[in-house]
């Protein structure tokens, strides 16, 4: 008995003593991770999703969705009630009109010579700055390109073109990490289907440049090539996709709620808030600082005023102000009232209580899936060097229990409060391709031409997914992996440069603000 548990010791010795020395060990087997001799499987470090270009981290929680403020309205397509929202990343400002010429430019060298409608389809509708009644013909010729506007809000941009800008940003985005970690080349002169898509890389129907000792070290003993393969998701060198904001993230970053959390360990906030700041006046009603009697945001103050008296602008801007303009909120958004309105990216309905999940909720889901061949593989990608999707069909989903179709946009439609009709009935917001029928996605935050009731975060509003307006811009968001913590230092060469476009950033903001 004495030597079998002597034995045992030594076993159970041996094991801690080979487990704590060399590499890492599974902790359900015991298998050395990354060693081509214990069967390759990689477990690498990762210490923490890195904040892309512009972006701000949010931090999740609950809070009480909906109006703010009475329903002067009387719409009751606002109903408050309590959601949660996990943590996400979002554009510190509007996308500008430089950021949206930067992305014009690269889809017209890239496409223009053979796709030149993929130019013209990306390109602002300049046109939403005339008006029967009103001369503003100038905006129509310069606002968009004018280096006078670099920095304010592009506008005249649908929903479906904001959305395809934020796939244009993935792309260019985890290129520029790849670049910056030194594994590719940049590949400054595309050409149609041959540029970078992140999802054509992973999958092996792109190949970069890649630079001397850019790829990565494999362990895996039955791969060919030295036991080198590119870097992929796995090792967590890019970022997930950039998209619109869901409804309820864009609201829940307005709000900014956590500037009156009280306490470190007590849930609870000292104030509700009716704007993305404490009071319900608009302009900043504390001493130091500067700001004392500033607006706090660029709007309409009643009929006719868009600017105050001549030579005292009230809000230093008659249209839109540039993107750094004005306070930020605690969570160090600008302009999340007023300045341009903005994108979501859910469909319209009134909401109702048994209409939305309380967590993450969202209107408009279309799922999707790859297109593959007899054999299971992905078809070859399309002209635009991206992979092919379609909407996963019904006979896919005759097993599952959480979702049965792959478009649920309409998904609970029918009832009196979801069937909502406009235009005196001749149209409807609930899709589906009949005729008179398109989409209707939810905007939100006042703007330069809107009074404050719209300035609230819980107020909303609709409109078709193809049309634009002077007074409608957007800016993008990302979702966060991993914990609900702040960003890991990951190091590296993008974090110098980030370092530099933030002390730029700062630069800029404390020009506008003069």
């Amino acid at each position: 008995m004495v030597r079998h548990s002597f034995i045992s010791i030594i076993a159970a010795t041996g094991l801690i003593l080979l487990a704590s020395c060399g590499k890492e060990r599974s902790s359900v087997t015991n298998w050395k991770y990354n060693d081509s001799k214990w069967g390759g499987f990689e477990k690498l470090k990762y210490p923490g999703q890195a904040t892309g270009p512009n972006m701000v981290l949010i931090r999740g929680g609950q809070f009480v969705m909906g109006n703010t403020e009475q329903d002067v309205i009387y719409e009751y397509a606002s109903l408050p009630r309590m959601v949660t929202v996990s943590s996400f990343y979002m554009d510190e400002t509007e996308i500008s009109n430089s950021n949206y010429r930067e992305y014009l430019y690269w889809t017209k060298r890239t496409f223009g010579s053979d796709f030149p409608e993929i130019y013209r389809d990306a390109l602002p509708d300049t046109l939403v700055w005339r008006d029967e009644l009103a001369y503003n013909d100038p905006y129509v010729d310069y606002y968009l390109r004018h280096p006078a506007y670099n920095d304010y809000p592009v506008v005249g941009v649908s929903w479906l073109q904001a959305n395809e800008f934020c796939k244009w940003r993935t792309d260019r985005v985890n290129e520029m990490y790849l670049a910056e970690y030194k594994h590719i080349k940049l590949q400054t002169s595309p050409l149609n289907e041959d540029n970078f898509n992140t999802k054509s890389y992973l999958l092996g129907q792109y190949d970069p440049d890649f630079r001397k000792g850019g790829m990565m070290k494999g362990y895996n003993p039955d791969e060919r090539g030295g036991g080198e393969r590119r870097p992929g998701i796995e090792d967590g060198l890019m970022l997930p996709d950039y998209r619109l904001p869901t409804e309820a993230e864009w609201e829940y970053a307005a709000l900014a709620i956590i500037g009156n959390w009280v306490g470190d360990e007590q849930e609870m906030f000292s104030d509700r808030r009716i704007y993305p700041w404490n009071s319900a006046s608009m302009r900043y009603d504390k001493r130091g600082g500067g700001w004392q009697g500033d607006f706090l945001a660029n709007f309409k103050r009643g009929y006719g005023d868009y600017a105050g008296f001549a030579g005292e602008l009230n809000d230093a801007a008659i249209i839109t102000a540039p993107v750094y303009q004005y306070m930020s909120n605690d969570y160090g958004l600008f302009n999340m009232a007023g300045n341009v309105s903005e994108w979501t990216l859910d469909a319209y309905r009134k909401t109702t209580y048994w209409e939305m999940n309380d967590l993450n909720p969202h209107r408009g889901n279309v799922f999707q899936t790859m297109v593959v061949d007899e054999e299971g593989l992905p078809v070859e990608k399309d002209s635009m060097g991206r992979m092919r999707y379609e909407t996963q069909s019904t006979e896919s989903l005759v097993d599952r229990r959480n979702y049965r179709s792959g478009d649920v946009i309409n998904f609970l439609d029918g009832d009196t409060n979801s069937l909502v009709f406009y235009d005196y009935g001749n149209t409807t917001m609930i899709g589906g391709g009949g005729i008179g029928m398109s989409e209707a996605r939810v905007y939100k935050g006042g703007s330069w031409a809107d009074e404050a009731f719209w300035l609230a975060p819980g107020a909303r509003r609709y409109l078709e997914e193809d049309q634009a307006l002077s007074t409608l811009g957007f800016r993008c968001a990302m979702i966060r992996l991993g914990g609900e913590i702040d960003n890991a230092t990951m190091g590296g060469n993008e974090f110098k440069e980030s370092k530099k476009a933030r002390s730029a950033n700062k630069r800029a903001r404390r020009k506008s603000q003069l």
